[in-house]
Parts: structure tokens; sequence; C-alpha cells
């Protein structure tokens, strides 16, 4: 990890994760965020997650996403460790489709919340943009850009619609 300012620290479980974790960062360069990606395990690597934690946290990041499959503890190791907000993607592995590391990622004990988007890519696409609006709260030009975003993808559809009643 470089000593770069770093908005948004992205960890995925395994490296495996990584063709379905790599659909959120389009969106984020979109957007303009600075993020890191890694590959740390919760259950392998344990002192390292919570060294990756401290360096990104002294980086400036803001908000982490956290990427497992089975029985995807990362996201709630890295709730654990952090005040930041964490946002977990369940990976689909195993014999369960995905099931096994939604549940692990959503069903966190009171006190260590970990926002859950839905399992695979379309959760990726999203907790970018779940970090995206997390990031503007406090930055107006980023909340215009949403604003943008929400509208062309409004547009998109409407357009689509048009063209098939046409």
């Amino acid at each position: 990890m470089t000593n770069k300012t770093t908005d948004v620290a992205i960890i995925m479980g395994s490296d495996s994760d990584l063709p379905i974790v790599e659909a959120a960062f389009p969106i984020l360069e979109s957007f303009g965020v600075n993020y890191t990606k890694n590959v740390l395990s919760a259950h392998r690597t344990p002192h390292a997650v919570i060294d990756f934690i401290n360096k990104s946290e002294s980086n400036g990041c803001k908000v982490f996403i956290a990427a497992a499959g089975m029985a995807a503890h990362l996201a709630g190791a890295l709730a654990a460790h952090t005040t930041k907000p964490v946002i977990g993607i369940p990976i689909e592995s195993g014999g369960m489709g995905g099931m096994d590391s939604l549940l692990s990622t959503v069903m966190m004990p009171p006190g260590v919340p970990v926002a859950t988007v839905a399992v695979g890519k379309s959760g990726a696409k999203n907790s970018a943009i779940l970090a995206v609006q997390i990031l503007a709260t406090g930055n107006d030009a980023l909340s215009s850009k949403l604003d943008d975003y929400k509208e062309n993808m409004k547009n998109e559809v409407l357009e689509k619609n048009n063209k098939l009643n046409s």
C-alpha cells in the first residue's frame, strides 16, 4: 500500500474474487474516487488485516469495501476494528450459490454494522455507488455527480422503453 490519500479501501479475501470485484473499479474511477485494492484473508492473515485497516485509515480512508465468499467474515473483521463505514460484497463460492456468503456478511451482531449489497457483480457495482453516496454526504461536487449519474440511468431506461414501444 502506498502513502497516497485513499478515499475507499477495497479488500478481497482471495484473488479469485477479483473478476467480481473489478466491476466496482470503473464506477469509482468515473466519480474520481481514489481507491486501493488488496487481497487479505480474515482467517489466513488476521494480523495483516488489522495492519491494513490502520494503514488505510492513516492514509485517509473514509469507506472500506470487503468482498469474501463462503464463511465471508472479512467485512465483519474490518467492522470490528474500525469506526469507518464497511460495505460487504458476498461472493458466490462453494455449493450454496452465495447464500452462505450473504448470510455471513449481513448477520452481524449489534454494534458492528456491515452494509451488505447483493451477491456478485451487481453487488460490486452497488458497493461502489454506496461508497460514493457515503463520500458525497460531505462533498457537494460528488453529490452533483451522483445526481447526474442517477439522471443518466433514468434517461437510459426511458430511451430503451421508447425504442421498445415505437
